[in-house]
């Protein structure tokens, strides 16, 4: 324990004539009041043995204001400060959600697999800081960088397909990703970048992203989530929503390049057990070591004394006024 202002407890220097004070008025104050004969009608009676009460008063008083003393002097207890090492990294999960991850070869979809996947795998990295981005036609950040898992994870369970116009923009999704990492003064910086599709839109090539990105050195994990050949996808009809069986475009040869021109690897999941495996498989790369120093936490302590000036006070006041008074 220490004291936030030590100086005030000089106050304390105020009770030596305070004290000296007291005893001096009883010295003084010890003279016959009567002259009598003879003790004998006050014997017995006990008065003797209670004269030490008449001093309760001011001792508590006396400790009442030492302990205001402490407490104004504002008694706190920290923590100590302690290093923990660590591994981690920054992550940015680039997530399509244009209206073809609706389709119904991963389950329940592939919109809702990719989430679900991914929200175990926020769940298992607590060292890193991590980010979400989502595109379609267009691109914007769901989550910036962030070490909050309970927000991060809502606003992952919160992404759905047609928040914004639909397409394919793997450029702007990358883009968006890699301005949130560029900044970031981890040494290692990840992008997991995962599509179904081709893409068809947007206002940066994805080779143009992957040329940033490596110019900021951040490694880039392409996935390609997809069944091969055909899978359902639900299409409104005259009679409802029906399935049926659509081509499956993935442009496999630009996420390759993209993840080989910036040092990453890519992936194709057909499956919930296949994109888990491959979420498992980066969770396993190589994590970069950092130093995380523990800000110390602090408790006040003042109440303690606070409430020894509060009893202290109202002792008094019971001792003067209901105790000593009676004595004989």
């Amino acid at each position: 324990m220490f004291f936030e202002y030590p100086k005030l407890l000089f106050l304390l220097l105020l009770l030596i004539p305070f004290i000296g004070w007291y005893v001096w008025r009883q010295f003084k104050g010890r003279r016959a009041a009567i002259n009598v004969s003879s003790t004998a009608p006050w014997k017995g009676r006990g008065g003797r043995h209670f004269t030490w009460v008449r001093h309760l008063p001011f001792a508590l008083r006396s400790l009442a204001i030492a302990a205001l003393i402490f407490a104004i002097a504002r008694p706190r207890s920290s923590s100590d400060l302690e290093k923990i090492d660590t591994e981690g990294i920054d992550i940015m999960l680039a997530m399509d959600v244009s209206t073809s991850m609706l389709a119904r070869d991963f389950s329940p979809d592939r919109i809702g697999a990719a989430k679900d996947i991914a929200v175990e795998f926020i769940a298992s990295r607590p060292a890193d800081r991590m980010g979400i981005a989502v595109f379609a036609g267009e691109s914007f950040t769901q989550c910036p960088l962030t070490t909050d898992r309970p927000t991060l994870i809502n606003l992952m369970k919160e992404i759905e397909t047609g928040l914004i116009e639909d397409g394919t923009a793997i450029g702007n999704g990358l883009g968006t990703a890699v301005a949130r990492l560029k900044d970031s003064d981890a040494k290692s910086k990840v992008v997991i970048l995962l599509t179904d599709g081709v893409n068809n839109t947007g206002e940066i090539s994805p080779m143009m992203a992957a040329e940033i990105a490596k110019a900021y050195d951040i490694r880039v994990y392409t996935i390609g989530v997809g069944a091969m050949g055909t899978a359902p996808y639900p299409v409104m009809t005259p009679w409802g929503v029906e399935l049926q069986q659509v081509q499956v475009e993935i442009d496999e040869p630009l996420l390759k390049d993209i993840a080989s021109q910036t040092g990453g690897k890519y992936f194709r999941a057909t499956d919930n057990t296949k994109l888990m495996e491959i979420y498992d498989e980066i969770n396993d790369m190589e994590k970069s070591r950092t130093t995380v120093e523990s800000f110390p936490v602090y408790s006040e302590k003042f109440m303690a004394f606070a409430l020894v000036a509060l009893i202290s006070l109202l002792l008094e006041i019971v001792l003067r006024f209901f105790v000593i008074r009676r004595l004989p």
